[in-house]
């Protein structure tokens, strides 16, 4: 039997490398059970899990579908997830392995929105989230230097980074821009033979993977690139995507809030660039500046809440959709106002992700080892440095400042911290969460569980 709406067959029929669907169920649910820590951490997951231990895809097969990922809007470990499971067993393995990446951390954002919301200014619950915030910028900041060092290999790469940081911090350049000027430039050094923008080797590997041994280099049926299967994957996604957001357009107009998060976050799907922490900057600006939903201190909040949650870090975008309808429920109340906003958030994010894959997976697989998609990968992950280096510092304004002073002068727009409004404690617990992570080497999970014991200790004290 053939799916109508992609002439493919079912996903267990005739796979050819001797994964059963149900055996990838159970896998790929264990991968999202240990998505923590970031896209970093989640892609490092998978790569243990499905080329060392399982031996289900090659080293070489998960990079280029990493690099795809990685030029695309939207959390590339969710992507890739979809990217590799669509490769194991077709459009179901896909919806599978991308749809359980985030399940884990929709439900727990979910319960963790209803606890902020409700109780989130009461004693000992405040105090939590005050730890998290410390702790949240310590990462926020290791992860400049992480992704620094692997992107910022050369001086041409280190100029990219720092005209990004230029531009987006002093300049308020959008971020589409960046990142749509990056890619140019790198595709274009890459195409006239720089070496700056060469692709870098990867060491290592797996022999033998059961995707590449079991199909070889002949591309499967359903990976083969098709021009009519493309216009119904376009079709079937771009309606499950807009349909709800024309639907609320239509029926509430774009005053309403729901209209506003669904345009807001179907928007935002096109052109985030970049990673989470690239996303964030962006989010942070238009739902904190431009909507109001959120206090820029709430917004760190999410993020904590994302940071201690299993699933893609973008799942903060779920919270943010949950204040916004929460504060502005209409004739609902607040709670399922808030609930049905956060859903919608996400809806209409992770759909998208979804289309990119679907659509552009079969026609990437035709261009392992073009040297022009490497130098526009390499030139992105340059300038999306900078643009991290801008979130640490609005990060940390906001975190260790209570107010902070807005510049627009001589073409300049930025914001300056009130020196007398700096919270010691705040700066405090930030030192100690960036020492524990960059001085002791400690985990993730313990820095933070760590800092939010530290904020209830200063709560008891009478300190916060």
């Amino acid at each position: 039997m053939i799916d109508i709406a992609t002439n493919e067959k079912p996903a267990g029929a005739d796979a050819g490398h001797g994964i059963s669907f149900g055996e990838a169920f159970r896998v790929w649910v264990r991968v999202a059970v240990l998505s923590f820590g970031g896209p970093a951490g989640q892609i490092a997951v998978m790569h243990r899990i499905l080329v060392e231990e399982k031996n289900w895809i090659s080293e070489s097969r998960f990079l280029h579908a990493l690099n795809y990922c990685m030029l695309l809007p939207g959390p590339e470990a969710q992507q890739l997830a979809t990217y590799i499971g669509w490769l194991l067993h077709r459009t179901a393995g896909g919806i599978m392995a991308g749809g359980l990446f985030i399940l884990p951390g929709i439900i727990a954002i979910m319960g963790l929105s209803y606890v902020y919301a409700l109780f989130g200014k009461v004693g000992m619950v405040e105090a939590l989230f005050f730890g998290l915030k410390a702790a949240v910028l310590a990462i926020v900041i290791q992860a400049v230097f992480r992704v620094g060092k692997r992107a910022l290999r050369n001086r041409i790469m280190i100029a990219l980074a720092a005209i990004a940081f230029i531009a987006i911090f002093f300049f308020d350049v959008p971020f589409p821009a960046i990142i749509i000027a990056a890619g140019l430039i790198g595709y274009a050094g890459a195409k006239a033979g720089r070496s700056e923008f060469a692709a870098v080797g990867h060491g290592g590997g797996t022999n033998g993977a059961a995707v590449d041994s079991m199909l070889g280099e002949e591309l499967p049926d359903h990976v083969r690139p098709s021009n009519s299967r493309a216009l119904k994957v376009s079709a079937v996604w771009l309606l499950l995507w807009l349909v709800p957001v024309a639907a609320l357009l239509i029926a509430f107009g774009q005053a309403n809030v729901f209209s506003q998060i669904a345009l807001f976050f179907s928007k935002m799907a096109m052109v985030t660039f970049g990673g989470a922490y690239a996303v964030l900057a962006y989010v942070a600006q238009q739902a904190v500046e431009h909507y109001h939903w959120l206090q820029p201190r709430e917004m760190l909040d999410g993020l904590g809440m994302a940071e201690t949650t299993p699933g893609p870090l973008i799942m903060v975008l779920q919270f943010v959709g949950f204040m916004a309808a929460f504060r502005d429920p209409g004739t609902l109340s607040p709670v399922l106002a808030g609930t049905l906003g956060g859903l919608l958030a996400t809806w209409v994010t992770f759909t998208p992700c979804f289309l990119w894959i679907f659509l552009g997976a079969p026609y990437v697989e035709t261009l392992r080892g073009n040297k022009g998609l490497a130098g526009a990968l390499g030139a992105i992950t340059a300038a999306v440095v900078g643009v991290i280096l801008n979130l640490s510092i609005w990060f940390s304004l906001h975190t260790v400042f209570r107010e902070t002073s807005p510049v627009r002068s001589f073409g300049l727009s930025f914001d300056r911290p009130v020196w007398s409004s700096v919270d010691l404690a705040a700066l405090v617990l930030a030192i100690a969460a960036a020492t524990a992570i960059f001085r002791f080497n400690l985990g993730m999970l313990t820095v933070l569980a760590g800092s939010c014991a530290a904020g209830l200790l200063l709560r008891l004290a009478g300190v916060i």
